[in-house]
């Protein structure tokens, strides 16, 4: 039997949904040790023992699997934030990639051969465009900030985030400096007005950063002093907030928000559009992924210019503003007033006029919309990680939109959610993995459900590109064009757009092809960034 202090030899044979190796030992217990690299063989020491599970540390790499690499950073086991930091980036893909296959077959019974490869963030290194940094008290009652350990509270003091723009860890270190002078300011149970977190948030395409320090109270003592010597050391810095929070939870942000310098807000770009950022605004923390996250949405969406888009939990709209020029109209919903608020004030900024928003939960509005007569056309959500209500499954079935598109943020209730959605006449075509989060365990999906037809129909899937077709054409289908450039170029690129460079290129299209039956129809043009890699395809093909 395997007893608690155990040395044990160990193969890892896989990893789980957190990044920690998996291995068997000769009595078919598992045994779960971080760390741990698919390929490594290990002497591993039991730490804890249950009926058919253990948990192990490896005390030794005996041989070393290849895949593994030296971490470059100095907490990354403290930390427990990155996961995957002593694996090379192709192997924490494949991972990341299995996991949603797992999740996919084992949760939502669905066929793994829907997963498609993943797609791959252009860095590793300094993407996040918001960190929350905890303050704290150490036993010997000196000031500590860093970040949370592992499925604790403890903090793990960090001077530098691999995951953080650098500007991120000199402002950090300043507030450190300041802090540690100052242990009363922290807050305790003894002192419930004290400083919580330091919360930053950055606009890439601009540089501008928010400072949002989250305390108990509104003002501390020698606050000024903190706030004129980052002002002054760091232009960047457009607005600085204090978010109030003096409740014993885990929730970081209370409700709220005074501004102390600057705007309510900073301002970054993300397909093509402005967006206003508040403290409270949920905006994805790696923009040049979301960029590529959205462009698959999108694609998936397949708008003409003539359907009703509804975005469910919207955050500040960057997912349905960012088509809002490629629908009818474009409804927006969202719990939080002040995403909704910035929302608006997005929709306003960027010249878009088709856009509404209501302030709701997502399950009530879509319910009212439903009772309004309104019927969308194409529905796009993106949860929370607890994922999608079974009422809000039903209430979208109800309203039997063409098309669903499901972003992620965690392929276990993604999984749970599609089953339930294909209970309710929608089949899944497609699911895409996006690594938002290199280096992490979290790995975004997207997804396209389709209305199933009635049964007492046949669909046919007829595509009239793959008939009549010039010599040009015969070399190569529409769907290889497409296999193409997702691989050279990691993106997806739609028929419509195929065909408009194809058109530029002198190769002959139907008349009719891809063209409304309405007047003056609104048809998305294909980007100068997709045109290319398009090209580029068709010379691959030889068929310019």
């Amino acid at each position: 039997m395997l007893s608690k202090n155990d040395m044990i030899k160990l193969n890892i044979t896989s990893l789980t949904s957190d990044g920690d190796g998996v291995a068997r030992t000769g009595e078919g217990i598992v045994v779960f040790v971080p760390d741990t690299a698919v390929g490594d063989c290990i002497s591993a020491r039991i730490l804890k023992v249950r009926k058919n599970i253990a948990y192990g540390k490896a005390e030794e790499i005996l041989t070393p699997s290849p895949d593994r690499i030296t971490p470059d950073c100095s907490v990354s086991r403290q930390c427990g934030g990155c996961v995957y930091r002593h694996v090379t980036y192709e192997a924490e893909l494949r991972a990341k990639r299995q996991k949603v296959i797992d999740c996919v077959t084992r949760i939502g019974k669905l066929d793994g051969g829907l997963v498609r490869e993943i797609i791959p963030s252009a860095t590793t290194d300094g993407y996040r465009n918001k960190a929350m940094i905890p303050v704290g008290l150490d036993k010997n009652g000196s000031v500590t900030m860093g970040f949370y350990a592992r499925r604790s509270h403890r903090i793990v003091p960090c001077a530098e985030c691999r995951l953080s723009p650098g500007i991120f860890n000199r402002i950090s270190a300043d507030f450190y400096e300041f802090m540690k002078e100052r242990p009363a300011l922290v807050y305790s149970e003894n002192n419930r007005g004290g400083v919580r977190h330091l919360y930053l948030r950055y606009a890439e395409a601009s540089g501008d950063v928010m400072v949002c320090v989250v305390a108990g109270k509104r003002h501390f003592e020698d606050e000024a002093i903190l706030y004129d010597s980052l002002k002054e050391k760091y232009p960047q810095i457009k607005s600085i907030v204090v978010n109030i929070n003096p409740d014993d939870t885990n929730v970081i942000l209370g409700k709220k928000c005074y501004t102390v310098f600057g705007g309510d807000c900073i301002t970054d770009t993300l397909c093509g559009l402005q967006f206003d950022i508040a403290p409270r605004s949920f905006y994805q923390v790696n923009r040049t992924q979301a960029e590529r996250l959205y462009g698959i949405a999108r694609d998936y969406a397949c708008l003409t210019g003539e359907e009703t888009l509804l975005d469910l939990y919207c955050g500040t709209g960057t997912i349905g503003l960012s088509m809002a020029r490629d629908c009818k109209s474009l409804i927006g919903v969202e719990i939080i007033p002040e995403a909704i608020e910035n929302a608006k004030r997005n929709a306003q900024r960027n010249g878009i006029g088709n856009a509404r928003f209501l302030c709701a939960d997502a399950t009530a509005a879509a319910a009212q919309l439903k009772g309004e007569g309104i019927a969308p056309d194409v529905i796009v959500v993106d949860p929370p990680r607890k994922g999608l209500t079974p009422e809000l499954i039903k209430t979208v079935a109800q309203m039997r939109p063409a098309r669903v598109v499901y972003v992620s943020c965690d392929p276990a209730t993604l999984a749970r959610d599609l089953a339930l959605f294909t209970e309710q006449n929608y089949s899944v075509k497609e699911i895409t993995p996006v690594d938002m989060f290199p280096r992490t365990a979290g790995v975004e999906s997207v997804v396209l459900l389709s209305r199933k037809m009635p049964d007492d129909k046949i669909e046919v899937d007829l595509d009239l590109d793959e008939l009549d077709l010039t010599s040009a054409e015969l070399k190569a289908t529409y769907q290889e064009i497409k296999d193409y450039v997702l691989k050279e170029y990691g993106f997806k690129v739609s028929t419509l757009y195929i065909s408009q460079v194809k058109r530029k290129c002198g190769i002959i299209e139907r008349e009719n092809y891809n063209h409304s039956r309405k007047e003056n129809p609104h048809i998305p043009q294909c980007p100068k960034e997709k045109e290319d890699a398009i090209r580029a395809a068709l010379e691959h093909f030889a068929m310019i």
